[in-house]
């Protein structure tokens, strides 16, 4: 559960991103200095504007959300809560696995082709410039055909812990300048 002080956390960041407009665009991004880096900084940012994690559609993309559409992309992130059941754990894990699976699943077809694959791959290797892309798609090819070999969606479910990987810490408000 989200408290109000986290809420108020939230607000403060979603206004601070979007300005007076009250709505946020891919565009407003720019500010978070951590995505500048970030070599999926484009699929991060769609994710945020895919009406399926929106829950406003299957297909496509909102132009911009407001503050509560920024909550419910936000909710994606919740920390687990510490006394949470098996029934809990179980519904984190999906939801997250289900928005990262979206990031991946470029042409919303509900299956991550091998093309896809490459370009994440690539993507993610590009920031090295000893890794050129010949490589790069050898390298997820060779990821490719060892999930391929094995149960990958059991693997996947049951050894990593995601409820625990992908949230949102609150830091200190102090810490916004430093996101322009």
């Amino acid at each position: 559960m989200v408290s109000a002080e986290q809420i108020e956390h939230l607000h403060k960041r979603f206004s601070y991103l979007c300005g007076d407009k009250g709505v946020l665009r891919k565009n407003d991004f720019e500010k978070v200095l951590d995505l500048e880096q970030n070599p999926i900084r484009d699929k991060i940012k769609n994710a945020f504007f895919d009406k399926r994690n929106l829950r406003t559609g299957t297909h496509g993309f909102e132009k911009e959300i407001d503050f509560e559409k920024f909550l419910i992309i936000m909710s994606h992130f919740q920390p687990l809560a510490e006394n949470a059941d098996e029934e809990a754990i179980n519904t984190c894990r999906k939801n997250k696995l289900q928005f990262l699976f979206n990031m991946y699943d470029v042409d919303n077809d509900s299956m991550i082709t091998l093309e896809e694959y490459r370009n994440v791959v690539e993507e993610l290797l590009s920031g090295n410039p000893h890794i050129e892309k010949e490589t790069a798609r050898s390298i997820a090819d060779g990821a490719m055909m060892e999930a391929a070999s094995i149960c990958v969606g059991q693997m996947i479910w049951h050894s990593i812990a995601i409820e625990t990987k992908m949230h949102v810490r609150f830091l200190n408000m102090d810490t916004i300048p430093s996101c322009h």
